[in-house]
C-alpha cells in the first residue's frame, strides 16, 4: 500500500516505486553479479557524461583515458560554475531536483540530480532507516536541524515536515530555556526517533543528564536516534545512549550525493555500495590499502543530470581491512581535508585532533556545554566555549599541557566564554576552523 510519504515523492516526479525495486535487485546480487554491475555502472555513467555533458568533457580535456584511474578528480572548485553550464543534454533546471550544499567545506555550490537518481537516494534512506524499525510513511521524527528564516522558505520547510511526519526543533538557540521547551514536546508527542545534527542532539542529552532524565522514560514510543553532519565522538555516543535509552546510529552523507555510510545493526559503518562507488586515495590520487587513511573520493553511479565522477568530497577517512567491494566498511572518518592545523614546527595536524584532546579535559566536570577552536595565526588558537562558569586557570593549564604533549609545545591560546556559539546558516557547528 502506497502511503503519504511515497505519494508525496511520486507527485513531485520522483519514481519511488521503481527506485525501490531496482535498489532491492542490487542488494540481492551475488558477489560475482555485483562486480559485473559495478563495472558496468561506472562505464555507463562515464560514457553518458562524455556524450552529453560539455562541462565534464572540458574537465577531461585532451587527456587519454584508458582506465578508471586516468579519470580526473573532480573537486568543489570545479563545480563553482553556473548550474546551466554543468547540466547534461536533455535536462533543464525545471526538470531536475535542485539543492545547494551547506558550505561547511567553505565551498558551497548549487547541484542537480535527475529525478530517478534522487528517488534512489530516498529508497536508500528508507531501506537503511528500516534496519531499525523506522518507516517514513508511519514513524514520527523529532528533527534537530536548522530552518530557513525567510517567510517563504520557513513555510515551505514546515510543509515538507508535515508531509514527511517530522516535528522540527530549530537548533539556532539551544539555551536551557529552549531545551526545556524541547523536553515538553517529548512529553506530549509520540516520537518514534530523533534525527539531526550531532552537536545539537548532544547538547540536548547534556541538558537531560543535568536534570537526571532518561528521554525514553518520558517518551516511551522512542525507538532510535540518528546523528549526522558532524563528528560523533565515542564519549558523546555513550552519553546519548545513557540519556536517551535507545540505540544511537551514526550516519554520514552529502546532500549532493546520498547517504555515504550508515551504521548497520551490527555496529559497522556500512558504506553505500548500491548507488555510490567510494574510493580512498593518497595525495597523488592513488588508491591506498584498506586500513590506511586517505581522502574520500566518490562517484554517483546514477546521477545523469550533473556529473559526480571521482568527486573529492573534502573528507579524510579509512576503510576497514575487512571491506569487500559489495560491503565496504568505513573504519573511521578522520575529518575534513581543509580543516588542517599548520604548526610552527612545520607539522600538519587534523584540526579535530585539537578538538579531541581539548574535549577530553574541558568537559570533565560537566560545566562546559560545547566549544569550538579557531586557528588565527600559525601559533595562536582561540577557544570559544559555552559554560555556566568561566574556566579556571587549572583547567586551562591542563589543556595547554595536553596539546603540548599530543601536538607540540609553545602554542598560544585564548579562551572566550560565550552565551551561544556561531553556527552555519543551516545550524551546523564547525568544531575547528583555520583562518590562516
Amino acid at each position: 500500500m502506497i502511503s503519504l510519504f511515497d505519494i508525496t515523492l511520486r507527485l513531485n516526479g520522483f519514481p519511488i516505486k521503481e527506485a525501490k525495486t531496482e535498489l532491492n535487485q542490487i542488494i540481492n546480487l551475488s558477489e560475482e553479479e555485483y562486480a559485473f554491475f559495478l563495472q558496468n555502472k561506472k562505464k555507463e555513467i562515464v560514457d553518458f557524461h562524455l556524450k552529453n555533458n560539455a562541462f565534464y568533457n572540458e574537465l577531461i580535456g585532451d587527456k587519454i583515458v584508458d582506465k578508471w584511474e586516468d579519470l580526473p578528480i573532480l573537486n568543489k572548485q570545479n563545480l563553482q560554475k553556473p548550474l546551466s553550464e554543468r547540466l547534461s543534454k536533455g535536462y533543464s533546471i525545471k526538470k531536475v531536483y535542485l539543492n545547494k550544499t551547506s558550505g561547511s567545506s567553505g565551498t558551497p555550490f548549487v547541484f542537480a540530480k535527475d529525478k530517478y537518481s534522487h528517488a534512489l537516494t530516498w529508497a536508500s534512506n528508507i531501506m537503511r532507516f528500516g534496519w531499525f524499525g523506522i518507516d517514513f510513511n508511519k514513524s514520527y521524527q523529532a528533527r534537530f536541524y536548522g530552518i530557513p528564516m525567510d517567510f517563504i522558505g520557513y513555510r515551505k520547510e514546515r510543509l515538507k515536515d508535515f508531509l514527511s511526519r517530522r516535528f522540527r526543533f530549530p537548533v539556532f538557540d539551544l539555551s536551557d530555556v529552549v531545551l526545556e521547551k524541547f523536553l515538553k514536546k517529548f512529553k506530549t508527542k509520540k516520537f518514534d526517533y530523533l534525527n539531526g545534527y550531532t552537536s545539537s542532539i548532544v547538547l540536548f542529552a547534556k541538558y537531560l543528564e543535568k536534570k537526571n532524565i532518561i528521554l525514553k522514560e518520558v517518551c516511551p514510543t522512542l525507538k532510535a536516534c540518528f546523528v549526522t553532519s558532524e563528528m560523533l565522538f565515542e564519549s558523546d555516543k555513550i552519553l546519548l545512549e545513557k540519556q536517551f535509552g535507545v540505540p544511537i546510529i551514526n550516519e554520514y552523507g552529502a546532500s549532493e550525493l546520498d547517504l555515504i555510510a550508515f551504521e548497520n545493526p551490527k555496529g559497522e559503518w556500512q558504506v553505500n555500495a548500491e548507488t555510490l562507488f567510494v574510493e580512498i586515495l593518497d595525495e597523488n590520487n592513488n588508491p591506498v590499502p584498506h586500513g590506511t587513511e586517505g581522502k574520500i573520493v566518490i562517484t554517483s553511479l546514477f546521477n545523469k543530470a550533473n556529473p559526480f565522477i571521482r568527486y573529492e568530497i573534502g573528507d579524510m577517512g579509512i576503510l576497514d581491512e575487512k571491506s569487500t567491494p559489495q560491503k565496504p566498511i568505513l573504519k573511521k572518518l578522520v575529518g575534513r581535508t581543509n580543516d588542517v592545523a599548520l604548526l610552527p614546527s612545520g607539522k600538519k595536524s587534523p584540526g579535530l585532533t585539537f578538538y579531541y584532546v581539548t574535549k577530553s579535559i574541558i568537559e570533565d566536570d560537566g560545566n562546559v556545554k560545547e566549544f569550538i577552536i579557531k586557528q588565527t595565526k600559525i601559533d595562536t588558537f582561540e577557544i570559544e566555549y559555552v559554560a555556566e562558569k568561566e574556566l579556571v586557570s587549572e583547567q586551562i593549564q591542563k589543556i595547554e599541557e595536553a596539546i603540548a604533549l599530543y601536538l607540540e609545545p609553545n602554542l598560544n591560546f585564548t579562551f572566550s566564554r560565550k552565551t551561544i556559539l556561531e553556527r552555519t546558516n543551516r545550524g551546523k557547528l564547525k568544531q575547528f576552523k583555520s583562518y590562516i
